[in-house]
């Protein structure tokens, strides 16, 4: 290869460094727009809170430590571990919730592309952050199995799905209540 070609790779390799360094200093825009455009959807998906459901209602309790580490970048940690958790229930036995299977798509669409954009970002710089990382993560993944549990043990019927629906909105309002404080 001649020097010619070797600097073209050196440029692309630059700038490819430069607009993912540039996407990474947007990441917390990025993130209201996706929450923003989530709860758009989980509105969309469904209609009203069904008033049958409302007897069955649970308290997940959502540990809200996590959210609220020193180091904004353990947050930026966190709320990709979050992402990953609603993408995985909701992408789970959704038959009997009969919603709006585009805006579930978009929505599934939407996080896919937030958690890889995170992961891209945030990932790589947290190494030296493994044990609060690994405490937050614990705690999150109790969290969401309680609610996966809760699906299972409900048959995945539909008000196990709305209740779920309504908790994962919940816990978006929470990640966009941070992200605006960073």
């Amino acid at each position: 290869m001649n020097a010619f070609g070797l600097i073209q790779i050196g440029l692309i390799l630059s700038c490819t460094t430069i607009t993912s360094s540039l996407q990474c200093n947007h990441l917390p825009l990025q993130q209201r727009k996706v929450i923003e455009n989530s709860l758009r959807l989980l509105d969309k998906m469904g209609k009203k809170f069904p008033q049958q459901c409302l007897r069955e209602k649970t308290s997940f309790r959502f540990p809200m430590q996590v959210l609220q580490p020193r180091q904004k970048e353990a947050v930026g940690v966190a709320i990709e571990e979050i992402f990953q958790h609603i993408f995985y229930i909701f992408s789970k036995n959704l038959t009997r919730a009969a919603w709006d299977g585009t805006a579930l798509d978009e929505l599934q669409n939407g996080l896919y592309l937030q958690i890889e954009q995170l992961e891209a970002c945030v990932i790589k710089k947290h190494t030296h952050y493994r044990r609060s990382k690994e405490d937050s993560r614990l705690k999150l993944k109790k969290y969401f199995q309680k609610i996966d549990c809760f699906l299972k043990d409900k048959q995945h019927d539909l008000c196990s799905w709305e209740i779920s629906r309504a908790e994962m909105r919940r816990c978006l309002q929470l990640i966009d209540k941070v992200t605006r404080k960073l």
